[in-house]
């Protein structure tokens, strides 16, 4: 079977994305980890397949899976590539529409630029809703990992995500820390595990461990959460910049029972053809 599909980045978190509007295509994992390995595949962070809408408020849905094989419920990033590149294929206009994700509809709007925006629903800190092993709710819990007692926000954006507050994101310990967190039982489901520094009250520098994926260049939702933690914790305003190792997002939220709204590039990078 030939596969055709299009690369594309957001701010250097980088997916394969594939047209099933026409056809569905039947992809069990071990095709995907092959599709997503970086020596003897194509390599991305995530698969995103664009497929017609089951909801009939939404233009079109889109699936996600990891480079392991794993399937995603979220990509914040992922949702600004999928909308640009609806929109180069003429099925999407500039302006406002709605996308169908594997958690709920989207709200997007593309610009002229290149830049997309997404809203990416309403944090939820409820231990059940992320999900999360607490008794209740707490803006920060405690677990031992790796021998040590680490201190982290949880919060749902559509995906579990556990946000570690760091004086230096550079020497966050991503792959030890980040890693072991993030397949810890006390997240059923898993989590991403973002390590953030707060440079100022409008600007965070961020990286991500994501589940299924390791450590990548930037995380849409990742960066969503942690500015959701820590402004929940009277430590960001309203409008904040995530800069990640592969670029800046803008993000936005006017605080509890309120959408959150996030603001990036979407980038082509080619088309291409593989043989699986």
């Amino acid at each position: 079977m030939k596969l055709r599909f299009t690369k594309m980045h957001g701010a250097g978190n980088d997916f394969v994305v594939v047209d099933c509007r026409y056809q569905p295509l039947d992809l069990d994992a071990n095709h995907v980890a092959k599709i997503g390995d970086r020596h003897f595949g194509v390599g991305f962070d995530q698969l995103l397949m664009v497929e017609p809408s089951r909801d009939p408020s939404c233009a079109f849905r889109y699936a996600i899976y990891n480079s392991d094989g794993s399937t995603a419920l979220q990509c914040g990033n992922g949702v600004r590539c999928v909308a640009a590149w609806l929109q180069r294929a003429g099925a999407l206009g500039v302006g406002a529409a709605k996308l169908e994700s594997p958690s709920g509809p989207i709200g997007i709007e593309t610009f002229a630029d290149g830049r997309v925006r997404a809203e990416m629903g309403v944090p939820q800190f409820a231990p059940a809703a992320i999900p999360f092993t607490a008794t209740h709710e707490s803006d920060s819990y405690r677990l031992n990992i790796t021998g040590s007692e680490i201190e982290f926000g949880a919060v749902a954006m559509g995906n579990p995500h556990a946000v570690i507050e760091v004086a230096d994101v550079a020497a966050a310990p991503l792959e030890s820390v980040g890693a072991a967190l993030s397949t810890s039982l006390h997240f059923p489901q898993g989590c991403n595990v973002g390590f953030v520094e707060i440079v100022n009250r409008a600007h965070v520098r961020l990286r991500v461990w994501e589940r299924g994926a390791g450590a990548t260049l930037a995380c849409g939702s990742g960066a969503c959460a942690a500015v959701a933690v820590l402004r929940r914790r009277g430590k960001l305003d309203a409008e904040v910049r995530g800069a990640l190792p592969g670029g800046e997002l803008e993000i936005h939220w006017d605080g509890a029972g309120c959408p959150l709204w996030m603001t990036g590039p979407a980038q082509f990078v080619f088309e291409g053809e593989m043989e699986l």
